[in-house]
């Protein structure tokens, strides 16, 4: 699987969000795109191409997604992440690791 994170810190509180690309081969069918956003190590809102929406597990969470899912334009642009960002770096994954 690919990681990218990217961390933001402000008064000692820890912000990140983590990319990453779950696969068993490299057929698009087979990869899934998720997005998390952490607060203090605590997942509050996800992304996830095989939902297709943001999904929150915290009140604050779910509040993020229910608006974040309003958004058509950034829906869509998630929704192309599991091919503009993972299907080429999980070829270059795959053929590494034979």
């Amino acid at each position: 699987a690919l990681l990218f994170i990217t961390v933001y810190t402000a008064d000692g509180f820890l912000f990140y969000v983590e990319d990453h690309c779950v696969f068993n081969s490299t057929k698009l069918d087979d990869i899934e795109y998720i997005r998390s956003y952490y607060y203090q190590k605590l997942e509050f809102t996800r992304f996830s191409s095989s939902v297709g929406k943001y999904v929150g597990y915290t009140e604050y969470g779910v509040r993020n997604a229910e608006a974040w899912n309003k958004d058509t334009g950034d829906l869509a642009a998630m929704r192309a992440q599991k091919e503009t960002y993972c299907l080429n770096n999980v070829g270059n994954d795959h053929e590494a690791a034979l």
